[in-house]
């Protein structure tokens, strides 16, 4: 069962052409970037690399949601470094990621039941849950 929004908070809008080798514009002029193939070592980004970004900033933002929650204060150095796979299974393309937490000074519990709330919380994680492998690592 999905479940539908109440309540729009934000709508990300671009436009793309060309395809892994093309460029992504958002319609407020905030983005705009040349795109290419993971490797080619052209000029641009990935959708990969994209998605990394995305997906751990929102991490460390559902990060600091639960922090409140647990009445917990998170270090200012925290960080989440997002490593987004894309490989193949048969003849199917898949990816897979690792959200590797950086969260200094926290108990080692502490930060565990942060990362675990945040991952229940973070849209990015709610989107990947039961589709792709994901492992989540305290380091």
């Amino acid at each position: 069962m999905i479940t539908q929004i109440e309540k729009v908070l934000y709508t990300a809008k671009t436009h793309t052409t060309g395809g892994r080798e093309g460029a992504a514009r958002s319609s407020d002029g905030q983005l705009d970037i040349k795109l290419s193939p993971p490797g080619s070592n052209r000029p641009g980004t990935n959708p990969e690399q994209l998605f990394a970004a995305g997906w751990s900033a929102c991490f460390e933002g559902a990060m600091g949601h639960a922090a409140r929650a647990m009445k917990i204060k998170l270090p200012a150095d925290l960080a989440v470094d997002a490593e987004v796979d894309l490989g193949t299974a048969g003849n199917e393309f898949l990816l897979q990621a690792r959200l590797n937490v950086s969260l200094p000074g926290l108990e080692r519990e502490v930060a565990r039941a942060v990362v675990e709330a945040a991952h229940q919380t973070c849209p990015y994680s709610k989107l990947s849950r039961g589709n792709i492998n994901v492992e989540l690592n305290l380091v």
